[in-house]
């Protein structure tokens, strides 16, 4: 599902929400979630899942086309762990 179709879906679902009001939500949503992981909090969601960041350490690496050696920095990057309830849903 894109994110265009679940405003999509947001929208039909909803009879008070526009298209252009479902947009602005989920918009808001995301970002507010962006932010969190930015500011390294854990966002959890009872009965869908939980999203940290996890850090890759620094290491170096090879260029496959040249054969040289490359550093890669260490970064941050976001996981997300579905609940039980979502995996106990999604199996049935």
């Amino acid at each position: 599902m894109t994110k265009s179709e679940l405003v999509e879906k947001i929208a039909t679902q909803t009879s008070q929400l526009s298209k252009r009001v479902a947009e602005a939500v989920v918009e808001q949503l995301f970002e507010s979630m962006v932010d969190a992981l930015r500011q390294g909090e854990r966002i959890e969601i009872r009965g869908f899942g939980s999203f940290e960041i996890r850090t890759r350490n620094a290491k170096v690496g090879r260029n496959p086309k040249t054969g040289d050696k490359v550093s890669i920095p260490q970064k941050r990057i976001p996981f997300f762990k579905a609940g039980k309830e979502l995996r106990e849903r999604v199996d049935s």
